[in-house]
């Protein structure tokens, strides 16, 4: 069998570490990670993501977003 298993698999897709952003604007924003190509949408002011860390130093560089810790 090809591939590992199951559980690697469903793993694969993951990211190994993850921080959270915050969404400071006023409507709704749709970032895609250029790292991880992950869609991140940010539907309310105060929206808090979970986001791959690989996309952090791209992320911070917008505009009503921000790094929780």
């Amino acid at each position: 069998m090809s591939g590992g298993s199951p559980s690697d698999r469903s793993t694969a897709n993951r990211p190994r570490y993850e921080v959270f952003v915050e969404y400071t604007g006023r409507t709704a924003l749709v970032v895609i990670g250029p790292v991880s190509g992950r869609y991140y949408r940010f539907t309310y002011p105060g929206a808090r993501l979970p986001v791959d860390a690989r996309d952090r130093a791209a992320l911070r560089q917008i505009d009503h977003l921000r790094i929780v810790e």
